[in-house]
């Protein structure tokens, strides 16, 4: 959706089979990308239209390495822009969240400050993470390079730290593409399918602006509970999320792209539909009510666009500032790649409540499973300890 915005700068893939498919394979290979532009459209354009092939293109996708191809052409993507010869001088750029779901995983690369998440009975998974300057990591690579964090921005300007495109940011002859000020080199992650896991959603910052992770999980979840599709579901998500006017601070009013992705894993859709829907009948995992899921028109979008600028203000007066001297004295691990910084979840509940969140916010992240995972980042990607 355009949204109030003059132009739509957003764009997307969803390819069922990705050809050409390597010998090892087990099962077709698909792809889905959300690609959120941003001064201008050149480059989301090109990116929707050409990254899966690039990336299937890649040496590592024709062995069945699916991380490592994902990244290596994420990279091949933004080289081949800047080597176009129509596309070279253009200075728009784009963020790109993408999933591989091919021999019972899914393995998400992501740059920028689009997400993609995973429902796992009704519960978010992240499946990536927000590049945003601020971040440790991402400051740490940013100054190094010569750039500088101001006001939240990449040298005061790009409110995002990974990008394809933008190469006003990656002119450094000293540094490869992965340590440039801005880079399109995207964190991994990989995730092994299990039968709990229900559906993929990947948006643009347009919808995480206006909801919460888990907030749009139940929501999508009510919405295949009530046996809308997945278009319909789509299309509500964001009429709940578009202002009435264009005056609510940019709430509401960005352009919005969001993609639902049914993980049938061997089922029809049609029982999909209903496994997803007895699990909410059966109380198994948080879904939104019916009334929250219903189609919001006049002035009831008003209210709802209000309300989401008021949560998000609250939600930015309120949040937990939570610095890398306090993650060194946890004992949580860092890791080298990317600044990704990764926390052991015995460490998780007394870290959390050390910078601001409440034991009882913290007992049900624990209760809920979000930190009892211990993620380990194993060559380069991140997978999960058993």
């Amino acid at each position: 959706m355009q949204g109030w915005r003059v132009t739509m700068e957003d764009a997307h893939a969803t390819v069922l089979d990705l050809q050409p498919a390597p010998a090892s394979a087990k099962s077709k290979i698909a792809f889905f990308g959300v690609y959120d532009g941003h001064g201008g459209d050149k480059v989301a354009i090109y990116t929707g239209d050409n990254l899966h092939h690039i990336v299937a293109r890649q040496d590592a996708f024709g062995k069945g390495e699916w991380a490592q191809a994902l990244k290596d052409g994420f990279l091949s993507t933004d080289r081949a822009i800047l080597e176009d010869a129509a596309l070279k001088h253009d200075s728009s750029g784009c963020t790109a969240t993408t999933a591989i779901v091919a021999d019972g995983k899914v393995i998400c690369a992501n740059a920028g400050d689009s997400r993609t998440v995973l429902g796992v009975k009704g519960i978010a998974k992240p499946m990536s993470f927000d590049h945003k300057p601020q971040h440790e990591g991402e400051r740490t690579r940013i100054c190094a390079a010569g750039g500088f964090v101001e006001a939240g921005r990449v040298n005061g300007n790009l409110a995002l730290s990974r990008a394809i495109g933008d190469f006003d940011f990656k002119r450094s002859p000293y540094f490869p593409p992965e340590e440039q000020i801005v880079t399109a080199y995207p964190d991994v992650i990989e995730h092994e399918l299990t039968a709990d896991d229900e559906f993929l959603i990947l948006a643009c910052d347009g919808i995480w602006d206006c909801f919460l992770s888990q907030e749009v999980v139940e929501f999508v979840r009510r919405g295949i509970a009530e046996k809308q599709s997945l278009v319909d579901i789509c299309e509500n998500l964001i009429d709940n999320c578009l202002a009435p006017t264009s005056d609510l601070s940019g709430v509401g009013c960005d352009n919005m792209t969001v993609m639902v992705v049914a993980l049938l894993q061997g089922k029809t859709e049609e029982e999909w539909y209903e496994m997803v829907a007895q699990r909410v009948k059966n109380g198994e995992g948080p879904a939104a009510s019916r009334e929250a899921v219903e189609r919001v028109a006049g002035e009831d979008r008003e209210v709802t666009a209000q309300q989401l600028q008021q949560n998000a203000q609250a939600q930015q007066a309120n949040s937990a500032s939570l610095a890398l001297q306090q993650l060194l004295s946890s004992g949580a691990t860092i890791t080298d790649e990317n600044g990704m910084v990764v926390l052991k979840a015995e460490n998780a509940a007394e870290l959390l409540a050390k910078v601001g969140f409440a034991p009882e916010d913290v007992g049900q992240l624990v209760e809920s499973g979000d930190l009892v995972e211990e993620d380990v980042e194993v060559d380069g990607k991140i997978t999960e300890a058993e």
